[in-house]
């Protein structure tokens, strides 16, 4: 099985509009993410920016459609489109989400969330083992961002996670803003959420932006949104994770209202500053 093999660096979202820029200068990033379902086609202009993007830089495809949470079974359809992808640009790793998104022939666009039980559990260590099956590469499972939670739960979402991996071997992907979105959204802590997350098998990083909103009593809900800045809450959260896990492969996520080229690449310095800062530490105290 192929393993994930990302540079620990700072990587962006690929966006068709900043093709020309990171082309001009594609060391300005580490490695360049897309999501799978947007290039299950055979060819035309996104291939052949892909190819290009490819010959420069390390590759990231990230899922949004396998619905591995799903109550039925994997789309073998959906899951042979992927192997085909992951075969054309052999990406140095796959990801995808603790989420479900259909169920029969029905397709949501969205990422819900799952009860934490040992059946559930169950369930989605037999869709893992299909993929990795399927695409001979080890697959990293994103944790959620949620809105509510379910009262049949029985298992602490680290734990689950944590099983999840240790079952079928695959690796975990760290998103940092939802580690945030839902501590805020459910009044507890992102910070213990880290102390109880199984950060030794943390394989990359996602971060990006959040809208704040209300819900129906007033109080204020946490949307991941993918459409703005990285908080600053959310950059020490960041920093704080990074300290107990050392550098790590680091996505900046921006999917709506999309900026200029500059302004993406100034989060990714960002996430780079962060990296480098906790690099240097860990080197000092091993000279010391």
């Amino acid at each position: 099985m192929i393993r994930t093999s990302l540079p620990a660096s700072p990587g962006i979202g690929f966006k068709p509009q900043h093709f020309e820029a990171i082309m001009a200068e594609p060391r300005s990033i580490g490695f360049v993410e897309v999501h799978a379902e947007n290039y299950m086609g055979a060819g035309g202009p996104p291939h052949a920016m892909l190819r290009q993007l490819r010959e420069r830089t390390a590759l990231s495809v990230h899922g949004v459609g396998l619905s591995i949470g799903s109550a039925g079974p994997l789309d073998t359809d959906h899951l042979a489109r992927l192997k085909a992808l992951c075969d054309r640009y052999q990406p140095e790793s796959f990801s995808e989400h603790l989420a479900w998104s259909s169920h029969g022939d029905v397709y949501l666009n969205d990422l819900l969330p799952l009860p934490y039980t040992q059946e559930t559990a169950d369930r989605v260590v037999s869709h893992i083992d299909q993929v990795q099956h399927a695409l001979r590469r080890e697959m990293l499972l994103e944790n959620p961002s949620t809105y509510l939670q379910y009262v049949e739960s029985t298992i602490p979402e680290t734990e689950f996670l944590a099983e999840i991996a240790r079952r079928t071997g695959c690796g975990l992907l760290l998103d940092v803003n939802n580690v945030f979105v839902q501590a805020n959204n459910h009044g507890t802590a992102p910070l213990a959420y880290l102390d109880a997350f199984p950060l030794s098998l943390v394989r990359e990083i996602h971060l990006g932006g959040h809208d704040v909103q209300s819900d129906e009593t007033g109080a204020p809900l946490l949307i991941d949104a993918h459409g703005t800045p990285v908080a600053d809450a959310v950059w020490a959260l960041y920093d704080a994770a990074i300290a107990r896990t050392g550098p790590l492969p680091t996505l900046i996520e921006w999917d709506n209202d999309v900026p200029d080229w500059p302004v993406l690449a100034a989060e990714a310095r960002a996430a780079g500053a962060v990296l480098a800062r906790h690099r240097d530490a860990a080197r000092h105290g091993e000279a010391a």
